[in-house]
């Protein structure tokens, strides 16, 4: 009996830690399972690191971006076309982090979870993945930005959609150039040539920031609308001065955003305080994690709560317009448009529409919300204020009515150059429901470089 005992316990000794091994394996298996088959060491999907069998990677409408065949990478004809979508579908090489090629790599191999690899075999290729852009509404943009460092992004705030994803510079993926280390770095022509601006960026946002400053005072200040602000060009904090691009008298708030006056906010950043306007912007998506696609967005900053240093005057005067530390990603700006478009209800942009199994299984993408808030009557307002600054100053002749657009240009200040030009906004009209966002590194202003990337945009979805 004590023999039984002993070898029992002694078996005991050993199954355990092979049962508890087995678990751990069995658990990394399933989380790590797609990443460890996509790994380019895989000679079932990649010859010598490159993709000579995952799925394709298609747009909308069917424009194959990447493909396989015979194992070797197919590529659209178009120079602009591969240059304008790389940063969505992504390089070869998998650098860039947020491109399909890389942040889907799991899923063009054709793995799952149940067969592994085993029906990318069987078929000879991984599962298609269709995003969501319009390559050749890509290509315009692209063309849009004429050599000029930035990003465009469109989306439909209904739905989530992006139809338009470009981030300049550029290279084109078929013919990749010979990069230096001066042409990558600072001010090269290739600077941070991977970095995907739309998702990743972070800028200066200038005036575009107003709208937050705005949606704060909307709430905050009972006689916001009948009030009169007056203009001299600079404002004082008491602490030193806030300047204003012009001298525009006395105007009221809606006159003062058509305007863009930095004395009309400026003012109410100091009445609404630091800590209100904090709120209101982290409710924006300021200081919050954004995803897409499950790819995280670069985090929008916001001054965070110091007790032992709080901002000073003039501090809050220049955050109040979005200047001084505050930094805005465009995915997020366009985010918060969207929310402000459907009635504060804001949808996370979404980069994928379907994937297509090696079996020929069709699994579409699923809508995700964001935590951008905005109350209902505030974003009404909004519009209001939105569509009368188009209406008023960036549109006086009228010309471009027919697509009720409502939005904002901002000429940020930088300290390396002239000021980036930014445009958000978004078409109100049930028929084009598209928010829009443009951001042209060292652009100069924004109503002249920015708002007609913004229309071109718009009007070819028109």
């Amino acid at each position: 009996m004590r023999r039984i005992t002993a070898r029992t316990l002694c078996l005991l000794v050993l199954i355990v830690p092979f049962l508890a091994g087995l678990g751990i394996l069995v658990v990394q298996f399933t989380v790590h399972g797609g990443k460890w088959a996509a790994d380019r060491t895989n000679q079932h999907i990649y010859t010598k690191g490159q993709p000579s069998a995952t799925g394709a990677i298609l747009d909308r409408n069917g424009v194959a971006l990447r493909s396989t065949k015979n194992g070797k990478m197919v590529w659209p004809s178009s120079s602009d076309l591969r240059r304008a979508t790389l940063h969505a579908a992504g390089d070869v090489d998998g650098i860039i982090g947020t491109g399909a090629q890389h942040a889907f790599a799991d899923t063009l191999s054709g793995y799952n979870r149940i067969q592994g690899l085993f029906s990318t075999i069987k078929y000879g290729r991984g599962s298609n993945v269709t995003l969501s852009i319009d390559a050749e509404l890509c290509k315009s943009a692209y063309r849009a930005l004429n050599g000029r460092k930035g990003t465009v992004g469109v989306y439909n705030y209904k739905t989530g959609e992006v139809l338009c994803m470009v981030s300049a510079p550029a290279f084109d993926p078929k013919n990749k150039p010979a990069f230096t280390e001066k042409q990558l770095a600072k001010g090269g022509a290739y600077e941070a040539v991977y970095l995907n601006r739309f998702l990743n960026g972070l800028y200066t946002p200038g005036s575009v920031f107003k709208v937050v400053t705005g949606a704060a005072a909307i709430e905050n200040i009972p006689d916001l609308g009948s009030r009169t602000f007056h203009c001299e060009g600079k404002f004082a904090t008491g602490e030193g001065w806030v300047t204003c691009s012009g001298k525009h008298g006395d105007l009221s708030f809606e006159e003062g955003f058509n305007v863009s006056c930095n004395v009309v906010f400026a003012t109410l950043a100091l009445e609404l305080g630091e800590e209100t306007l904090r709120t209101y912007a982290q409710d924006m998506g300021f200081n919050k994690t954004l995803h897409a696609d499950g790819i995280v967005l670069a985090t929008s900053k916001f001054p965070k709560k110091d007790p032992e240093k709080p901002l000073s005057r003039i501090e809050l005067g220049w955050t109040g317009i979005g200047q001084g530390t505050v930094l805005a990603n465009p995915a997020q700006m366009l985010t918060l448009m969207g929310a402000i478009a459907n009635n504060g209800n804001g949808i996370a942009p979404r980069l994928t529409l379907s994937t297509e199994t090696p079996s020929g299984l069709v699994i579409p993408s699923l809508l995700s919300a964001t935590p951008i808030k905005i109350r209902i009557d505030t974003a009404a307002q909004l519009k209001t204020y939105l569509h009368s600054n188009v209406l008023n100053y960036y549109d006086k002749s009228g010309t471009n009515r027919d697509l009720g657009l409502c939005g904002k240009t901002g000429t940020a200040e930088v300290e390396d150059g002239k000021p980036h030009a930014w445009f958000v906004g978004f078409s109100q009209n049930l028929a084009t429901p598209y928010a829009v966002v443009v951001t042209v590194e060292h652009g100069g202003s924004g109503k002249d470089n920015a708002y007609p990337i913004a229309v071109k945009m718009l009007r070819e979805l028109k």
